[in-house]
């Protein structure tokens, strides 16, 4: 049979097509696996299916994560889930004002009889760290983790170790406008890749959460279902998911428009000390490859990038004396930015 134009077999050969099929069914049982942690949490866990799908960016993507919101609004239980949905090591380090940084890290103790040091690892040496109440500690016991969190490892005397792979610390805080709270330190917030602020139920969601948890004993039988060499395998097939130039233009129009406001809307002037910097470009292009495969695809649109803008920039947008005069906080001015340029 004639054709007028080339076939498909002659545009593309099948060496480009096999490649392509790989991924498609490598995403389709990553979309399964992902389904049924999703079901576990969902156990203990009602609605908050923004936090559980930020929890789960952020695990994909190998990126830290801040959860911010007034006491009983579940962050530890929907941190503790994810843990208890993983085949990995959990630990729960409790943030108070006496707490020392080598209660985070690790100490070398020393052996009269021996005459040696030991070394003491510490809780901060597991997969997923749950740093509970974060801003409650002071600025230098905030910082210990600094290198953990960057560099995924630990200097204890003079001697380096590298912690277990895959690595993670989610962190809860309290508003800073609370009795007894430290503002993080900024170096140590950039580290973060999301920030999410948590808000009250919906009253249905309520009504849900006092069925199930208005009980001495509250439902916990979340069953592990994912390794952490198949979050690792995960991670990589994150790096695989296609981000167009324009999509990649976008993101970085967006952090640019973060540095110099107001080029784009002159009441914003004066408004922001300082903008996001290359990290924010960094992590929110790794958040919009993680929230495709979450969503079953392999590759990301403008949609990801609008629905994740805010949670990577809310904590990188530095303001100036004059915004906090005027009410006009990081999240005001992003999503004023956010409606003012143009989607591709």
């Amino acid at each position: 049979m004639n054709s007028s134009g080339p076939s498909l077999r002659s545009v593309v050969s099948p060496s480009a097509i096999a490649p392509r099929a790989e991924l498609a069914e490598a995403i389709q049982q990553s979309t399964q696996k992902l389904g049924r942690v999703r079901q576990e949490i969902g156990k203990v866990l009602v609605g908050q299916q923004q936090l559980v799908d930020r929890l789960l960016i952020g695990l994909l993507s190998n990126g830290h994560v801040l959860l911010e919101g007034v006491p009983g609004l579940a962050k530890t239980t929907a941190v503790k889930a994810l843990a208890a949905a993983l085949h990995v090591k959990f630990q729960r380090i409790q943030f108070t004002p006496d707490l020392l940084p080598a209660d985070l890290v690790g100490n070398l103790v020393y052996n009269p009889q021996q005459g040696s040091y030991t070394t003491r690892m510490g809780p901060v040496f597991a997969n997923i760290v749950l740093a509970d109440e974060i801003n409650r500690a002071p600025a230098k016991v905030q910082s210990a983790l600094l290198e953990a969190m960057q560099e995924h490892q630990v200097t204890i005397g003079d001697t380096t170790y590298r912690l277990p792979e895959p690595f993670l610390v989610l962190a809860t805080e309290n508003p800073i406008d609370q009795e007894g709270t430290y503002p993080l330190p900024e170096a140590q917030v950039d580290r973060f890749m999301l920030k999410i602020v948590i808000d009250y139920p919906a009253a249905l969601e309520e009504k849900e959460i006092v069925r199930r948890m208005a009980r001495s004993h509250p439902r916990t039988d979340i069953e592990a279902v994912l390794s952490g060499s198949e979050v690792i395998a995960l991670r990589e097939l994150v790096d695989e998911i296609y981000v167009d130039e324009k999509v990649e233009d976008y993101i970085l129009s967006i952090v640019l428009a973060t540095r110099d406001a107001a080029a784009y809307k002159k009441e914003l002037a004066g408004m922001v000390r300082y903008g996001a910097s290359p990290r924010a470009t960094i992590n929110l292009t790794l958040a919009t490859k993680a929230h495709a495969l979450l969503d079953g695809r392999a590759y990301v649109t403008p949609q990801d990038v609008k629905d994740l803008a805010l949670d990577v920039l809310r904590h990188r947008v530095i303001t100036t004396f004059e915004a906090e005069a005027e009410a006009t906080g990081a999240e005001t001015i992003v999503s004023t930015l956010l409606g003012l340029l143009p989607v591709p």
